[in-house]
Formats: structure tokens, sequence, C-alpha cells
């Protein structure tokens, strides 16, 4: 095996480790619907299991993307990014990073419902950052609840129970970062504020000669 294969399949098992948990789903559940062990799934995303078309192939129906996503496979022709959105729980996820592991970006599109989607709060693992490009976004955050407008930003551990839809049955537009459990964004810089300027001396009112 070349090497340029022996890094490929390497990589599969993290990349398909990271997919599930970015969809929120168990081991188990994972199993249930694929028809594959537990532990071979465990070994698969921990590089103990080769992977195989058998495998694969249930997990790429499951995760509804093509089978070169999961094996990282160079696409040939435009070498640009292809953005293929994926759909889950009514929504349009569209991938802005391809890598495996550490953090990924999506800009996500909630359509416009009316009336509103039902909220239902989730949990899994992993941490999360978000930004409003276009609409009103209604935040569900444990017992919290928030409208966020174009412009304003959120981040929380995806451990609490959270939910994201529409604030006001109009469609919503926002960017998405998901990282692992415990990572967190690093502020490098911050607008300054401006600095107080210094009073002008003011003119000395003119003496009247004496």
């Amino acid at each position: 095996m070349d090497p340029d294969q022996r890094d490929v399949l390497a990589a599969v098992g993290p990349r398909l480790r990271a997919l599930r948990r970015e969809r929120g789903i168990t081991l188990a559940d994972l199993a249930l619907t694929t028809g594959v062990s537990q532990s071979t799934l465990s070994r698969l995303e921990s590089g103990q299991r080769r992977a195989t078309l058998e495998l694969l192939l249930p997990l790429a129906r499951v995760y509804d993307v093509p089978l070169d996503d999961l094996v990282g496979a160079p696409r040939t022709g435009d070498p640009r990014v292809h953005l293929r959105p994926i759909r889950r729980h009514g929504m349009v996820f569209v991938p802005l990073s391809r890598r495996p592991g550490g953090t990924h970006a999506f800009k996500m599109i909630i359509p416009a419902q009316s009336p509103p989607r039902e909220p239902t709060p989730q949990t899994h693992e992993g941490f999360e950052w978000l930004y409003v490009l276009n609409g009103r976004l209604r935040l569900l955050l444990g017992d919290r609840e928030l409208t966020l407008s174009p412009g304003e930003a959120a981040e929380f551990d995806t451990s609490q129970p959270h939910w994201l839809g529409t604030a006001d049955g109009r469609a919503v537009e926002l960017l998405i970062l998901f990282g692992p459990q415990g990572t967190r964004a690093h502020l490098r810089a911050s607008p300054r504020e401006p600095e107080p300027r210094e009073p002008e001396p003011r003119n000395p009112a003119p003496r009247s000669p004496g």
C-alpha cells in the first residue's frame, strides 16, 4: 500500500467519528440503523478496523453524503470547493469546510414556517458558535429563550438542551462553527474603544485696555 492510500485510510475513522457527533447520533443508534455492530463501528472510528465498501455504504446512506466524502477522496475537475447541502430536521446545512475532526463550518438555513415549528431541544457532545446573517433566530438554551437579530452571535456547550428555529415564521440564515467538546473560540483581536480626546484649550477672553 502506497503512503497516499495509507493516509487516506487513516483519516476515515476520525472523519466518521466527527460526522456522527455533528449529527448527534450515538454508536448504539447508528448500529441499529445500519445493521453494523456497535463494536465494529467503534473500531472503525478508532482506526482499529479497516474501512471497506460493505461498511461505508450503509454509513453513507444514513449520513446522506457521497461515499467520496467519507473517505476524503480528492475531487477531479473543478478544484473549487463543492458545497453540497445537507437537509436535516427540516433545515438546510451547507458545509463550508471539509477537513476531518476539529472545528467544522456550516451555513445554516431555516426555511420560512407558518406556523413556526414546535421546539424539540436536543443534546450532544461539542461546542457551537453561531452568527445570524439574515432573519430573526429563536434560540432555546436550557431554561433560557433568546431572540437574535442579524449581526448578533451566541456560543454554547451543546451538552445543554438547545434548539434553533425561526422567531417570526420567516426564513433565517446563519453561520455555524461546530467544534469538539471543550473547544472554544479564541478571540485574538477586538474593536478598540476610541480614546477620549483631550479638550482643546479655549482662547482667553480679550482683556479691555486699562
